[in-house]
């Protein structure tokens, strides 16, 4: 079964996930936005083996770290989709706007697209590329354990930003009801940042997309 520990990461406290298969212990990060050193720590204190890097989009925060993660560890870097090259290109820059430390670009190991799967172990997570928040943003799911890393596409409460560059409003919200609802309710989602909630609790009270 898949188990997951947040770690936030980098002033914009984003929400880091270290995902492992119980019966491997092998593992993977989704968004190694930065703090390297606290997210090998609390690897090393689950006892698992980092096997691979997934992104779901590459924004600084969320993608920052994954460069040098990547060299340190000789992970494969799986994600995003490739609407998000452009996003990579300018890590840079993004690092020097906002103030990070210093990012790089990266080429990734396998782009990931609509439909696709992402394994860690016996664990097979769905792929669904939900753009609207950046043109590349995919989300992982796993029916099995009920839970869904989506990343900056829906939080608790609110929904991602659409005013960056290739950012859509419409997209977005056509992402979050065609492609995480049917989802199920019940599922449980890890978003970028801030707490936990699940499908329901969001389609009944979110004020951007409640009653969708």
């Amino acid at each position: 079964m898949l188990q997951y520990l947040t770690v936030p990461v980098t002033a914009f406290e984003q929400n880091c996930s270290i995902v492992w298969c119980d019966e491997t212990m092998e593992a993977a990060v989704i968004d190694p936005g930065g703090d390297l050193p606290r997210i090998t720590a609390e690897a090393a204190r689950l006892g698992v083996t980092l096997k691979a890097i997934w992104l779901t989009h590459a924004h600084i925060d969320h993608a920052g770290g994954t460069a040098e993660l990547a060299r340190q560890l000789q992970l494969p870097i799986i994600g995003p989709h490739p609407g998000d090259q452009f996003w990579i290109d300018q890590l840079a820059e993004q690092s020097r706007m906002f103030r990070f430390p210093q990012s790089e670009r990266f080429t990734p190991t396998r782009w990931l697209a609509d439909g696709d799967t992402v394994s860690i172990g016996k664990c097979t997570l769905n792929v669904r590329h939900c753009p609207g928040h950046t043109p590349g943003h995919v989300v992982f799911h796993s029916p099995e354990a009920k839970r869904a890393f989506v990343g900056d596409v829906l939080f608790a409460g609110s929904i991602g930003r659409t005013d960056f560059p290739q950012g859509n409003h419409g997209d977005l919200i056509r992402s979050i009801t065609e492609r995480l609802w049917p989802m199920g309710n019940d599922t449980v989602f890890i978003p970028g940042h801030g707490p936990e909630s699940s499908f329901g609790r969001e389609r009944q009270s979110n004020p951007f997309v409640g009653g969708t």
